[in-house]
């Protein structure tokens, strides 16, 4: 099934939060169970998943529950997306500040 398209507002939204980026962080180290991630955050179970659905949907990561526990790990496609709106916007405006510069040239030589 093709996955759906990652937006790019829930992207950011997710990333906005100091405690889903200190999840991503701690998974950058590798998979973990819903209950490792919650102890060094000093949070409940419950709260983690609450981030974990918004991370999960923002496509930052994938979660599968094997028997009574649920693993964690970083899921790319999230980060594939926001890397390429950045390099879209990016170029737009060195596009920009190319015709810019340009421009100022054109002017100082009149």
């Amino acid at each position: 099934m093709p996955r759906p398209k990652i937006n790019i507002d829930g992207l950011f939204h997710a990333l906005g939060d100091p405690t889903r980026r200190a999840i991503l962080d701690k998974l950058c180290e590798g998979p973990l169970s819903v209950s490792r991630l919650a102890d060094p955050l000093g949070i409940t179970v419950t709260a983690v998943m609450q981030h974990l659905q918004i991370l999960e949907e923002s496509g930052l990561v994938h979660t599968e529950k094997l028997g009574r526990v649920r693993t964690c790990r970083i899921d790319t496609a999230g980060f594939t997306a926001l890397q390429q709106w950045i390099h879209d916007h990016r170029t737009l405006w060195e596009r920009r500040l190319d015709h810019l510069g340009e421009f100022l040239e054109l002017d100082e030589e009149e």
